[in-house]
């Protein structure tokens, strides 16, 4: 069974204190910090850029989880992976040529994945799974935090889950969107180890507990 690892996203943080909320959130037990990067087109929002990732780079060892939700992710992950990242997710719905960009980001030294938002289908990874360390599957529609999460999203998780399993993959399941102490245990039970958690953590006052909470409930499996 692969590590079960909470990934605040920090999109939900407090910009003003950026550097203190992501020191804070590792000290109290995240695995990983989640980067949402939103360009305004392919989502109804805009948020950051690789200046970014190299300040936290500058403070912090951890993984940084780069989700490039952007029209045009090939002009971008050069620059992102020189920032720091080290994961670097893509869109399917945005890639012409995935294979390629997969391939890419793997020569630029990161771990790559391909994220399906909640209506696109897992057989758009039939020839790219084998390829890929990482699948993130939304389960809200990508451009805003707070949102709920989509049930749907369980069946397809274990839809995935069976993927790669037939494929005797090592492939690791992300989930991004609404994930909760409510919705955590059922996303795990699918088949999920990595979990974005962005109002969950940062929206509570302790974020210890938070993340403690949100690790024992995918635990109690």
């Amino acid at each position: 069974m692969q590590k079960l690892m909470i990934a605040p996203s920090i999109l939900s943080a407090d910009f003003a204190r950026l550097g203190e909320e992501v020191n804070s959130v590792l000290e109290q037990g995240a695995d990983v910090i989640h980067i949402d990067v939103m360009d305004g087109h392919f989502v109804p929002n805009i948020t950051i850029g690789p200046l970014v990732v190299r300040a936290l780079r500058k403070i912090t060892t951890a993984v940084l989880d780069v989700h490039l939700m952007i029209e045009e992710p090939d002009a971008y992950i050069d620059d992102f992976a020189a920032a720091g990242a080290d994961w670097i997710t893509v869109h399917v719905e945005t890639c012409r040529h995935l294979h390629r960009t997969i391939h890419r980001i793997k020569e630029l030294g990161c771990k790559s994945g391909a994220v399906l938002n909640p209506a696109t289908s897992l057989s758009t990874l039939d020839y790219i799974l084998d390829d890929l360390d990482i699948v993130m599957l939304m389960s809200v529609n990508p451009g805003f935090g707070g949102q709920k999460f989509i049930p749907s999203t369980i069946a397809k998780t274990k839809g995935l889950k069976n993927m790669i399993e037939t494929r005797e993959l090592p492939t690791a399941i992300e989930i991004d969107g609404g994930v909760s102490p409510d919705t955590i245990g059922a996303i795990a039970a699918a088949g999920a180890n990595i979990f974005v958690a962005g109002s969950a953590v940062f929206g509570r006052d302790d974020y210890g507990l938070a993340i403690a909470e949100l690790k024992a409930r995918a635990s109690d499996l």
